[in-house]
């Protein structure tokens, strides 16, 4: 393959698309399954079972599909994948699934994953998100679509973050959070919601109404969490145009396991 620098090292096995580059000194194991259009800068390391898709740009000295750091895991088959079209900055670290959970680890298309990210075994990301530099995921959490989630953050680990969520920098997230909402510190606090994010995306007034009303429900009426889902479960009769943001707000509410941060 032309595109591959005669110092890399592709060991038998793999399957590289021929229009993938690989840059000098890089390492992929026999395991590695490339999409067509990759970019793969130089001295990258990229092992285990871990399928990657299209047109992604993986920049130097990323490493993907390292055994998780996690003392129980012995070597399972477990994977990383991959999705298409995503950035990948300097020195990112991704790592395989554990059998302790569904065993793969993956991260969806489109998203802009900035320098010295790591993300931790078993984690989901989905599409369209940032992570800016040094933002760290451990085990097993979950970042939703179109989430920003800002320079030297850290997520513990089982945390979900819902969609288009905004997490400022240098943030310590220990708790769920609930899409749309713009956190930050330490302790974490909700400050509001991403409301330039959603107009950004082009969120109608109508559909941005609800959403408010939710957020006043659920942070500025004083209910206990139990009644204020009650409360938004009845807002599509006043808020029709956002009733798939508030089924969506309700769906992540159901499924939180650590609290939301409140």
């Amino acid at each position: 393959m032309s595109n591959i620098h005669p110092t890399a090292i592709v060991e038998a096995g793999a399957r590289i698309d021929p229009s993938v580059t690989v840059g000098p000194y890089t390492v992929i194991g026999p395991d590695v399954s490339i999409g067509a259009g990759t970019t793969v800068g130089p001295h990258c390391v990229i092992e285990g079972r871990t399928t990657i898709g299209a047109d992604n740009r993986i920049f130097q000295f990323a490493s993907l599909g390292a055994a998780p750091q996690d003392k129980k895991y012995a070597g399972e088959p477990t994977r990383l994948v991959i999705g298409d079209r995503n950035t990948i900055r300097e020195f990112c670290t991704f790592n395989l699934g554990t059998t302790q959970d569904k065993g793969v680890t993956t991260i969806g298309d489109d998203n802009w994953i900035m320098a010295y990210v790591h993300i931790a075994h078993d984690c989901v990301v989905g599409n369209q998100t940032i992570l800016a530099n040094n933002a760290t995921l451990a085990g097993h959490v979950q970042v939703a679509d179109q989430a920003i989630i800002g320079g030297l953050t850290g997520i513990h680990q089982f945390v979900k973050v819902g969609a288009h969520v905004m997490a400022g920098f240098a943030s310590h997230i220990s708790q769920d959070v609930p899409p749309f909402m713009m956190v930050d510190g330490n302790p974490l606090a909700v400050r509001g919601l991403n409301l330039e994010g959603l107009r950004r995306r082009g969120f109608s007034a109508a559909r941005m109404a609800g959403i408010k009303q939710m957020h006043r429900v659920l942070y500025r009426q004083g209910l206990t969490l139990e009644a204020a889902r009650t409360a938004i479960a009845e807002l599509p009769v006043t808020h029709p145009e956002a009733a798939a943001d508030i089924a969506l707000v309700l769906a992540f509410l159901d499924a939180s396991t650590r609290g939301i941060a409140r």
